[in-house]
């Protein structure tokens, strides 16, 4: 079935396809558009957007930022400028960061008594950035592990025995550097903030919304028929835009397909042209 997919990730960050491989994906899956949201990162935007010329499939520029929050707050972006220098400068200073979080936790494992080696890890990655998903992958390759979910669960969660806290931005700076570049900001699968779907959740978004929150991601495979509409209700109170997305990474989320958002199927073209139009205002 046609349709689009705004959430998907790359070797850039922690997915397991190149971005050629994963617009190439889109195709095969007959996707219209999708959206490239690799976390904290814009590396593989360029060579997706010259897949998507090649597989005539519409590429759409994203982000993923980590948030600082109680709950997992991730902070979706559209529609930005990808040259703008304050949020590449930002960008740099995160994965410099992360970079030496990520040998940490390495050298973490490796007292545990996890036989690891930091060259395992990086074979995992296939790209520049490294996270969490590759180093449970090795462990998996490794048989330390029988699934990826295993690794978290038993070492890498966070507050895990080999977890090293990772730099975040406030939501003020995130909203603050995609509104500055010319970008709509757009709260993450809304549900991991761990406030339910009541008045909780409903306050927070407003509060959000005064910083410059522009919308919400509704559609999303882990909500429900009962989520989603409690979410599409608060979007539309608030005057906020609805995407959503499969969240795809490949190999450490097996279960989740490329273009499956809402029951298994791709969203429809139109939540892509409404996300236009917010930009357009």
């Amino acid at each position: 079935m046609p349709g689009i997919d705004l959430h998907a990730h790359t070797t850039a960050s922690d997915g397991t396809l190149t971005p050629t491989e994963l617009v190439q994906r889109a195709h095969e899956t007959g996707l219209d558009a999708l959206a490239v949201t690799d976390h904290d990162t814009l590396a593989g935007l360029e060579e997706a957007r010259q897949a998507g010329e090649s597989f005539g499939v519409e590429v759409i520029d994203g982000i993923e930022l980590a948030v600082e929050h109680a709950g997992r707050f991730h902070l979706l972006g559209y529609g930005f400028d990808p040259q703008n220098a304050a949020l590449n400068d930002r960008l740099v200073y995160i994965q410099e960061y992360r970079a030496n979080r990520n040998r940490k936790m390495v050298e973490k494992m490796r007292e545990y008594g996890l036989d690891i080696t930091w060259e395992e890890v990086e074979a995992e990655a296939g790209g520049d950035l490294i996270a969490r998903p590759h180093m449970a992958l090795a462990l998996k390759r490794k048989g330390i592990v029988q699934t990826p979910q295993e690794a978290f669960d038993r070492f890498l969660q966070d507050g895990g025995p080999v977890h090293v806290p990772k730099i975040k931005m406030t939501d003020e700076e995130a909203i603050g550097l995609l509104r500055g570049a010319g970008g709509i900001p757009i709260l993450a699968h809304p549900l991991t903030l761990k406030m339910g779907i009541g008045e909780e959740l409903e306050a927070e978004v407003m509060r959000l919304k005064g910083l410059g929150l522009g919308g919400l991601e509704v559609y999303y495979p882990q909500h429900g028929a009962e989520e989603t509409a409690r979410l599409s209700e608060i979007a539309d109170r608030l005057g906020l835009v609805r995407t959503g997305g499969s969240d795809f990474h490949g190999d450490p989320k097996p279960m989740i397909r490329l273009g499956g958002v809402i029951e298994g199927q791709p969203l429809p073209n139109e939540v892509l042209e409404n996300l236009k139009a917010a930009l357009r205002r």
